[in-house]
């Protein structure tokens, strides 16, 4: 992997309120989401926290700045739903993994980019947050009362200028019923073990999931987290550079438990905007992940509210598809958009990627 160019060889490390509520920024969406996936999949949510405690900090310090760790959103999404098994999406995480290590060293992913088309990916973003929506109804329905208290919660948080931490607040509430019932966890270390929840299964589901997610990953967690780190902080850092970075923490990850993971655009602009400037945030926010492996036991996950869950899910859907629709500046683009999103979710996201970027390129020309 190339060292970080001139400009982004600063290397800036504070530990101040800023950076504290600047990591708070990248985990709006991210917690919400592991917990989704270890309540509807065979995942372990300790080993899941402890690699994105450890990756969080490994690339805020080797980039020196705070650069995001989130989920690969397609693939996981895809598990929350049941579209993939854990061992699917392990699967999966490798082989995104190694083709995103190939496509950085090789200096592709410019020209990837340019193939699949930016309404392409946004649909794929789409049809993902109507997937996690209409995973939200059913699990909201397991209890309606609790499921509308968190919306009318929700919406409360929004009105007196909370909206983005209301992720956090409905996830606090739901620990703290759990704790309720379950009691307070004793801390205790995840067993050191190669793919604790189950051995990869490669699928044609995988092998879908896996385009569509490198589709998005290309744009958004490459392409459009380079343009931030320029933007946001004065950093030149490849797109090729985050790609490889990428694929390594898959690599590393998945087979010690973990998620695919990727450096993604929003998850940037989150520490950004709530006050990060150093690779402190990474650095308290990585420390964070590993404080809560120790207690996150399954009768604990056992315990979580499905209904708040389910409001959990709608506010992630929500951000997802907002990303997905906002930047589309011209009604046929948007039409791709649209057609993606409805594709993916009434058939597959593979069927909606290829017929996305075939409709891209006819619209295109």
């Amino acid at each position: 992997m190339a060292t970080p160019s001139s400009t982004a060889a600063r290397f800036d490390l504070e530990f101040d309120g800023s950076e504290l509520t600047g990591a708070l920024g990248d985990s709006i969406t991210v917690l919400p989401l592991l917990v989704a996936l270890a309540l509807t999949t065979s995942v372990s949510l300790p080993h899941v926290l402890v690699g994105f405690g450890v990756f969080q900090i490994v690339w805020g310090l080797y980039y020196g700045m705070p650069l995001s760790v989130e989920p690969m959103k397609a693939l996981v999404g895809l598990a929350i739903v049941g579209v993939l098994s854990y061992p699917e999406l392990a699967a999966a995480g490798l082989l995104a993994g190694g083709v995103l290590v190939v496509a950085g060293r090789l200096g592709l992913v410019g020209r990837l980019q340019r193939v699949v088309g930016e309404p392409v990916v946004r649909g794929i973003q789409l049809a993902v947050a109507l997937l996690l929506l209409e995973a939200a109804v059913s699990l909201s329905l397991e209890n309606v009362s609790v499921a509308l208290a968190g919306l009318a919660l929700v919406s409360l948080l929004a009105v007196v200028g909370f909206r983005r931490g209301s992720p956090l607040v409905v996830l606090a509430i739901g620990a703290g019923a759990a704790v309720v019932v379950a009691g307070v966890p004793s801390p205790q270390l995840p067993a050191a073990t190669l793919f604790p929840a189950g051995t990869p299964s490669l699928s044609t589901a995988a092998l879908e999931g896996t385009v569509a997610q490198l589709a998005m990953t290309v744009g958004n967690a490459a392409i459009a987290t380079s343009l931030l780190c320029a933007d946001l902080y004065d950093r030149r850092v490849s797109a090729d550079d985050l790609s490889e970075s990428m694929g390594v923490t898959c690599l590393a990850a998945v087979p010690a438990g973990g998620v695919p993971m990727c450096h993604g655009s929003g998850g940037l602009a989150g520490k950004y905007a709530f006050g990060a400037r150093t690779a402190g945030a990474n650095v308290i926010l990585g420390v964070g992940y590993l404080a809560l492996a120790l207690v996150a036991t399954g009768a604990l996950l056992a315990a979580f509210p499905l209904a708040l869950l389910g409001v959990l899910l709608v506010l992630v859907a929500f951000e997802l598809g907002r990303a997905a629709i906002a930047p589309i500046d011209s009604l046929p683009a948007l039409a791709v958009v649209v057609v993606v999103g409805l594709v993916g979710l009434l058939g597959n996201v593979g069927l909606a990627f290829v017929l996305g970027t075939v409709a891209y390129w006819l619209i295109d020309r």
